[in-house]
């Protein structure tokens, strides 16, 4: 009987750390299916940036494992990416906000540890950077 027993866990004790790659696939895997059915973040991707996540989904695995596991398979540049979005589509503040947030309930719903918690400072930098990044290209240059 303490066989069984000990063989159940709740959902508190099933979160792990995103401390594999196989935890960041997972994480990814349903922060975007979250994306996917977000009707603030949908039309980015499918209309938008039309994705093919066959292929775009290595690329996002990649770089989260890049960032919590130090692998060096991510070798892309992030902004220019978004930048090209930004010019088919304004990426807003509000669309940044709604990342995040569909990020970090993910994280928090699923796993729990110190990567699951870099992961969340990481994406909230992430985030700010990239929404401040596309605002200083959109700023008027000064001089002539």
């Amino acid at each position: 009987m303490s066989e069984v027993r000990s063989g159940l866990k709740t959902h508190g004790q099933c979160r792990g750390d995103v401390d594999s790659t196989e935890q960041v696939s997972k994480m990814v895997e349903l922060f975007y299916l979250k994306v996917l059915s977000d009707p603030v973040l949908r039309p980015i991707f499918v209309d938008t940036a039309q994705i093919d996540l066959s292929v775009h989904l290595p690329h996002i695995k990649a770089y989260w494992s890049k960032l919590l596991l130090g692998t060096k398979d991510y070798q892309r540049h992030t902004m220019n990416i978004h930048r090209a979005l930004d010019n088919q589509q304004r990426l807003s503040k509000e669309h940044f906000e709604r990342w995040l947030e569909l990020f970090v309930t993910t994280v928090q719903l699923e796993f729990e540890g110190p990567n699951a918690d870099r992961a969340v400072r990481l994406a909230s930098t992430i985030a700010d950077n990239m929404h401040r990044g596309l605002e200083e290209g959109d700023a008027p240059k000064q001089g002539g």
